[in-house]
């Protein structure tokens, strides 16, 4: 047993430089190879990252797409409908930065967007809800269609019987370019 005993550590001694050689020759050897494997793995995890990141953004735009387009302008209407002079102006400030084409002012009207937006101005008591109903009736007021329909609806006398603001003179200008755009009409059809 004793000579069992010496002769255990001269074993582990031999033994152990040769496992660090091999040891060191595997790790210079494979020394690239390790480097190689971890870039791979970077960039494979890189890619999930960006995978998960796309994903995540469609769920999202396909949560959000159902409230653009005409879901937004029927919500903008009716936030015109409502009791409160802030969601009023801001229904017609959303109504204003949609009118930007003939088709969506055409569409406002159809929803019933200029009609609610003049009797927002006709009921308004403060200059700021005046001017944003003004200010989005210019807006929409673009197209010698909705135009017509304003006409229609009674806008001239609505617009002409709205208080003059001392205060704000956008509302002044608003005011005097609707009634211009309203006596350009009535100049260009025919009697």
């Amino acid at each position: 047993m004793r000579a069992l005993a010496a002769h255990l550590p001269a074993y582990f001694c031999r033994r152990r430089p040769q496992l660090n050689l091999q040891s060191r020759k595997f790790s210079s050897i494979n020394g690239k190879d390790e480097v190689a494997m971890e870039q791979e793995a970077e960039r494979k995890i890189g890619w999930l990252l960006k995978l998960i990141f796309a994903g995540t953004a469609s769920a999202i735009g396909y949560q959000f797409f159902p409230y653009m387009g005409d879901n937004l302008l029927q919500q903008s209407v009716s936030l015109l409908q409502v009791k409160d002079p802030l969601f009023k102006r801001m229904g017609a400030s959303r109504l204003a930065r949609f009118a930007i084409d003939d088709e969506r002012r055409m569409k406002i009207v159809e929803m019933g967007g200029a009609q609610e937006l003049l009797n927002m101005l006709n009921a308004a008591k403060d200059d700021r809800t005046r001017k944003q109903a003004l200010k989005a009736l210019s807006a929409i007021s673009h197209s010698d269609e909705v135009v017509g329909a304003l006409h229609n609806a009674g806008a001239v006398s609505i617009i002409r019987s709205t208080p003059s603001s001392l205060e704000d003179a956008d509302v002044e200008k608003f005011k005097s370019s609707l009634l211009k755009r309203f006596q350009d009409l009535r100049h260009d059809v025919p009697s």
